[in-house]
């Protein structure tokens, strides 16, 4: 029965997804540059398997640069400074001299214990994992690869998870690819994807190769995923509020922010691919041409009824705009109707 509910859930989510590329790259796709670097990041991960931290890296690089040298082609919807709109400077400093948000301002000493403190929070349990199990047990690679991907978290659950799901299938081997598109499905049916996503990856991380009872390993995984994956926040939180709107009004970062956003679009579009050949299709396969890693689906293990249920979620989504909670149980109940029916 679950895996009957799981089959029309895994089709909604699909167009789910397409959805949010095309929402994203409305905010994104601010000049003919961003349309540039999200095929570039697409293609980077796509064809030759860059992890995403790197692709972060260098749409930063990019974008950094060209707001120095053509910052009419680098800059994000929305991103304007209050001089621009006709004020004195930025909106945080006019409101300081009104003698408001004097909470907000900041010391050096006021951040750099709010820093030391929630990196403390963060970081000491993983040092106290590497000591008590080593470096090579599960519970320890799991605290350092989801805290680095805490750091690179841009974009949302959609871009993360394509890098997620790279990691924990291929490179550790925590899960296969469906278990992978079943607890993607699985987030979707509540909000916020990327809470329950990792602590599924942590919890079968941990159920399998904790060498505890499976129930109590896979616990421990949750909680140790969640804790590194979500500590972080509230360092970049409370650390860098006060600065946020500097940030954002600065024109050299908001180009660097403005390009990461974009390449965002083609980290989105490589999970939309990646997602959709595992519903689609029974049997994807991996060819490794030099530098070139490329996932190819066999044609011939189409799955047409998922087929049918992903084409219809996505007219009902992107052209009649049904809620998610709505298309999400439509598609459960239709999915089980085919299953039920043979098809």
């Amino acid at each position: 029965f679950v895996q009957d509910l799981f089959f029309g859930i895994k089709a909604a989510v699909l167009a789910i997804v397409i959805e949010a590329i095309l929402r994203v790259s409305r905010r994104a796709f601010t000049s003919q540059a961003m349309t540039l670097i999200a095929v570039a990041a697409f293609l980077a991960l796509f064809l030759f398997n860059v992890p995403f931290p790197l692709v972060v890296l260098f749409a930063a690089l990019t974008g950094l640069a060209g707001a120095r040298l053509a910052p009419s082609q680098f800059h994000a919807a929305g991103h304007k400074s209050v001089a621009d709109g006709g004020g004195t400077g930025f909106a945080v400093d006019d409101a300081l001299s009104r003698g408001a948000l004097l909470h907000t301002r900041t010391t050096t000493g006021r951040t750099l214990s709010t820093v030391a403190t929630w990196l403390a929070l963060w970081l000491l349990p993983v040092a106290a994992l590497a000591f008590m199990l080593g470096p090579d047990h599960v519970y320890t690679v799991m605290a350092g690869f989801f805290s680095r991907m805490s750091v690179v978290t841009f974009g949302g659950a959609y871009a993360v998870l394509a890098y997620v799901a790279q990691e924990a299938v291929t490179t550790y081997q925590w899960m296969t690819a469906p278990e992978m598109i079943d607890g993607l499905a699985l987030a979707e049916t509540t909000p916020g994807p990327l809470i329950l996503v990792l602590q599924h990856v942590g919890f079968l991380a941990g159920f399998r190769q904790a060498g505890l009872d499976p129930l109590v390993g896979g616990l421990i995984g949750a909680m140790i995923t969640l804790w590194v994956t979500f500590v972080p926040s509230f360092l970049w939180i409370f650390a860098g509020a006060p600065y946020s709107e500097r940030v954002r009004e600065n024109r050299v970062l908001s180009g660097a922010l403005a390009a990461i956003t974009a390449a965002v679009v083609g980290v989105i579009a490589n999970l939309a691919i990646w997602f959709a050949m595992h519903v689609l299709f029974s049997k994807v396969d991996i060819q490794v041409t030099g530098l070139m890693q490329l996932h190819v689906p066999d044609l011939a293990t189409l799955n047409h009824s998922a087929a049918l249920l992903a084409a219809g979620a996505a007219v009902a989504l992107l052209r009649f705009h049904v809620p998610v909670p709505v298309l999400l149980a439509g598609s459960a109940a239709a999915g089980l109707i085919l299953r039920a029916s043979g098809f």
